[in-house]
Order: C-alpha cells, then sequence, then structure tokens
C-alpha cells in the first residue's frame, strides 16, 4: 500500500497539508553539555534513537547530558511507516558493545539511563541477552544507577522477557505506538495484542515499573485513544506517554492531524481517571522525554496508593449501652 496516497488508508482523511502550528515551534537552544555528548557517542562509536529517529528533543536532552543508547546497530528489521530509524539487513550484534555503552555513562556521569534498540527480528532471542549484557555493565562500572530498557516486542517469546526481567531493570517500556486499527500501515510487521500481553506479563511476573508509549496524529479517534489507555491499564501499566506523530520524510505517513494542546491535556485527565498513575501527555512528549522525572513521580503515587490500602477502614462508635 502506497504510503503517499490521497487518502488515509485508515481513516479515508486526507493528508494534513498545513503548516505546523504555532505550538509545534521550539527553539533548540544548545550548551556545552551537548557537545560532550556527541564526542562521548562518537568516541566510542554508540547511536542513540535520538538521533536516528529524529526526535525534536535531541538538543535539548543532550544539552542536559542526557541520552538514549540505542544498541544492536542502526538497522531495524521491520520496516515501521512512522519511523525515522534504517530499514536493512542488520549486523551481528558487537560483544564490546555493552562495555562501551557502560563507559559512555560512566564519562558523561549519569544517574538514569535509558537503553534501546532497532528490533532484530533475526536474533534467535530477539536481542533479550544484549540488552541483559548492557544492563549488567552498567551496574557493574556505575552501581548506583537507575536503568529503563525501551525494548521491541521479542516476537512474544517469554523466555527473552524473563532474560531482559532477569538483569532487573528499574523501568520497562515497551510501546504499543498507535491505535490496533493504524496497524496495518502503521506496523505492519507488529500485533497489537501481542504488546499488550506483554506489558502485562512484565507487570505480573517483576518488580519492574511498566510503561508504554504512542502517537497521536495520525487518524485516531479519542474513543480510540480512551480504549487504548483501558487496555494499557488493565495491562497494569505505571506509566504512559502520548506525543504528536511527526513524518520523519515524504516517504512516510504524513500527518493526519495536529492535535492542539488542550486535547493531549484531555487525554492525560483520562489516562490519570482510569488509574493509570503517571501520564506524561504533550506535542513533543517522547517515550524517553524526562525518564527520570516520570519514575520518581510514579513511585510518589504507587508509596502513596500503598500506605492508603494498609490504612483500616473508619469504623462508626459502638453505641454506649445504658
Amino acid at each position: 500500500m502506497d504510503k503517499l496516497q490521497e487518502e488515509h488508508p485508515n481513516t479515508g482523511k486526507r493528508p494534513c497539508r498545513q503548516r505546523k502550528p504555532p505550538w509545534l515551534k521550539k527553539r533548540m537552544t544548545v550548551n556545552g553539555s551537548y557537545g560532550e555528548v556527541l564526542k562521548s557517542l562518537r568516541m566510542l562509536s554508540l547511536h542513540t534513537v535520538c538521533q536516528e529517529a529524529r526526535c525534536p528533543n535531541h538538543f535539548e536532552c543532550f544539552s542536559e547530558g542526557t541520552a538514549t543508547f540505542m544498541i544492536l546497530g542502526d538497522r531495524c528489521t521491520r520496516n515501521c511507516g512512522f519511523c525515522a530509524v534504517q530499514f536493512g539487513s542488520a549486523l551481528e550484534p558487537d560483544p564490546t558493545e555493552p562495555l562501551r555503552v557502560a563507559e559512555a555513562v560512566r564519562r558523561l556521569g549519569l544517574a538514569y539511563v535509558v537503553i534501546t534498540s532497532v528490533t532484530r527480528d533475526d536474533l534467535p532471542d530477539g536481542g533479550a541477552g544484549h540488552f541483559a549484557a548492557t544492563v549488567g555493565a552498567i551496574r557493574g562500572q556505575c552501581p548506583g544507577v537507575s536503568i529503563e530498557v525501551l525494548i521491541p516486542d521479542l516476537q512474544g517469546d517469554r523466555t527473552a522477557l524473563e532474560t531482559v526481567l532477569d538483569a532487573q531493570p528499574q523501568v520497562l517500556n515497551h510501546n504499543v505506538e498507535t491505535v490496533p486499527r493504524i496497524y496495518p500501515t502503521a506496523r505492519p510487521q507488529a500485533v497489537y495484542g501481542r504488546s499488550v500481553e506483554l506489558l502485562r506479563r512484565v507487570g505480573e511476573t517483576s518488580d519492574a515499573v511498566v510503561k508504554s508509549g504512542f502517537m497521536v496524529g495520525l487518524g485516531e479517534t479519542e474513543s480510540e485513544v480512551t480504549s487504548l489507555l483501558l487496555d494499557l491499564r488493565e495491562a497494569g501499566c505505571d506509566i504512559v506517554t502520548i506525543g504528536q506523530y511527526l513524518s520523519p520524510s515524504a516517504s512516510h505517513i504524513p500527518v493526519v492531524e495536529y492535535i492542539p494542546p488542550e486535547q493531549f491535556e484531555r487525554y492525560a485527565e483520562v489516562a490519570r481517571d482510569i488509574g493509570i498513575p503517571t501520564a506524561a501527555s504533550g506535542p513533543f512528549v517522547r517515550s524517553s522525554y524526562r525518564s527520570r522525572n516520570l519514575l520518581e513521580n510514579t513511585r510518589q503515587i504507587l508509596r502513596e496508593r500503598s500506605l492508603r490500602s494498609r490504612i483500616p477502614p473508619k469504623t462508626e462508635p459502638s453505641p454506649v449501652q445504658s
């Protein structure tokens, strides 16, 4: 199916031809930390999803001394219609990469690290062992660092998921990306139910904080977003991130709609109202944006909920006997 056809294949709506609205204009400022991050990445031959996926926040994050490391190469075995990461045959995993990521974390003095990867359907474990090795290498050099892993669906392999969870990351993130109706165009090689089931298993079998995210502006309806949020809540999701889809190029799926900030606020309210502890929702929100703050906020909410659950219910005093 041609991604550039006149009408969107899922909605029948024409692609959005208007200029980006004012709320999607962002000043790019850099400081010395930006250069230090770039220098370390180049010296250690590392990739970041910030650059590969053309994230609009990467100038801000690099300037704050943070980055989301992308392991297992820069070629993805899936060709999703929304993603800027290159599609093609991938190389064998580099056994030295986990140590190089750990060295970058040490050099940059990071307190919170996000590790993600391209999808590697060519590997028997989907790259799970490489994720575990990277987490272990970071812990070996920087034992106090909090680690979030943003993983692919591992083709639903439970053993592979257990391999990642056994490394005990503080947060396990897996993005559902969009509502199920749009999967055939946006994620033709993925399965919505498989992604939701992965999140459910994380919550049922580990102590990791469960996180997921998705984009809007692809032609989804508000009721579909609400249904998606309900699925994430039922799967035990603790954190959800919602951001505006921005088409990386003319060959990718076009933007159908630029969602106004007030609608993002509405989605955050819906998420919180149905019981998801933390919802970050806004035009520039991305899966790894301000992840450390989201984790701290979620832990505080979960602590408060736990304390409230231990408080015995109030009882009326017994009547005085005459």
